[in-house]
């Protein structure tokens, strides 16, 4: 009993001291010192407390002091926390603006614009739960037809079942293919003011095109730790020293 109430009065102890950190960094920013708001904030991260407004004030910061690729990065990380906060999304869009790559996206067919749409509408823990949810419901319905007497029962329960069944399939399926994507494609910011995109993983290589600081790819390959093949949201890829991104 006596450990765990010293365990709940640590634990308040450290909610105690990160409120009070926070409110101290967010006096800095206000002040204006952008820079000892930044370490403020750093030092919360470091004790291992994450927040969505934790990432959005430190990518105030950053977009104060002209820091375009940290500023958007830790934006990007306040959506992953808050994916409909619009202050978010707005302050984000202002940062892109400052940008200097302007890529555009491929357009996408009706189609597959669709599948994406539907696929990323829900993550992997939300495409689960909800497989779940269609086992117990199938299951249940299934019951309800082994164990009606009436024949206008036994029909209802057995097309209702065989189409929850369906949509179980569905939803599986949409569940692997989401969690491939996600282990497969991990998104990134470009930190280097500027830097070379190669065909090939070395420095030999003949240089594909430019990227500068703030621009957001998608790493879908590493090699040897030094190198990430990117692809951008046209479509084009290449090869990145590693070091010059930082994997949201």
């Amino acid at each position: 009993m006596k450990k765990i109430l010293i365990f709940w009065l640590m634990c308040l102890v450290g909610f105690s001291q990160t409120t009070e950190s926070f409110k101290q960094a967010n006096d800095l920013y206000n002040s204006g010192y952008y820079k000892e708001a930044i370490n403020q904030y750093d030092s919360i991260l470091e004790s291992n407390q994450h927040s969505a407004e934790l990432y959005f004030n430190l990518a105030n910061c950053y977009y104060k002091l002209n820091e375009i690729g940290p500023s958007i990065f830790y934006y990007e990380k306040a959506l992953q926390l808050a994916p409909d906060d619009t202050e978010i999304l707005n302050n984000l869009g202002y940062a892109q603006k400052m940008t200097i790559d302007a890529i555009q996206e491929v357009p996408e067919g009706g189609v597959s614009k669709l599948l994406n749409r539907t696929l990323n509408s829900l993550s992997v823990d939300g495409w689960a739960t909800r497989s779940v949810g269609l086992v117990f419901l199938f299951v249940a319905l299934f019951l309800g037809y082994y164990l009606s007497q009436s024949e206008t029962k036994k029909r209802l329960f057995f097309i209702s079942s065989s189409v929850v069944l369906i949509l179980l399939f569905i939803s599986l399926s949409l569940l692997f293919k989401k969690d491939n994507f996600d282990k497969s494609t991990h998104p990134a910011i470009v930190f280097a003011k500027e830097t070379e995109v190669r065909a090939e993983p070395n420095l030999r290589a003949e240089t594909s095109f430019t990227l500068h600081e703030g621009t957001k790819v998608l790493v879908i390959e590493d090699y040897n730790a030094d190198w990430s093949k990117i692809k951008l949201l046209n479509g084009e890829t290449g090869w990145i020293s590693s070091s010059e991104l930082k994997a949201l």
